[in-house]
């Protein structure tokens, strides 16, 4: 037996499943289902894994403790917006309206908060305070990878948001332990 969605959620999915519609639509070009696919494909992990990967190279050993700070970090919100997605059970636009084209399989049924966009957001929010000269690849692919979310049809807009804010507070929260604690030179 699941658990029946919050009523704020039937209210939003009323109000955003037009607008999701026609983003949606968008995917039905060749070029944009393509490159929003591989977006959402390599925001599932391996661009955030090459990222912590490059600390060490770029801060020597320090990177290392950077690379274990964004690891810890990333799995925190993995378990934290998975919880919440058991939790509020809401469910993905292209099951609740069928005019909503699905054009990737997702990871899991539902679709509040978008953990794609909370990775992103996360890695880009460590990118601006540890490495800023990387923004230029990053911050356009946290982009895309939020996009992606919506285009494929997988989320509403709201997830993508409250994806982004969970990520992006996350990452503080970390950043702020790692200054606080003095665990890293090159977060100072």
């Amino acid at each position: 037996m699941r658990s029946r969605p919050p009523v704020t959620f039937e209210r939003l999915d009323s109000l955003e499943w037009q607008l999701c519609q026609r983003i949606a639509l968008l995917s039905q070009r060749r070029l944009v289902y393509g490159l929003f696919r591989f977006c959402s494909r390599i925001g599932d992990w391996p661009a955030w894994v090459v990222l912590a990967l490059m600390q060490p190279i770029i801060y020597g050993r320090e990177g290392w403790r950077l690379t274990l700070l964004w690891g810890l970090c990333a799995a925190i919100g993995a378990l934290f917006y998975r919880l919440v997605k058991t939790r509020l059970c809401r469910e993905r636009p292209y099951i609740t309206f069928s005019s909503i084209p699905c054009t990737m399989p997702p990871m899991d049924r539902y679709s509040f908060p978008s953990g794609h966009t909370l990775h992103a957001v996360m890695f880009c929010t460590f990118t601006a305070a540890t490495s800023p000269w990387l923004l230029v690849v990053v911050l356009p692919l946290a982009g895309l990878i939020a996009a992606s979310r919506v285009i494929l049809g997988l989320h509403y807009l709201s997830d993508v948001v409250a994806g982004a804010i969970l990520g992006f507070t996350i990452a503080r929260l970390g950043l702020w332990g790692a200054t606080y604690g003095q665990w890293s030179p090159a977060l100072s």
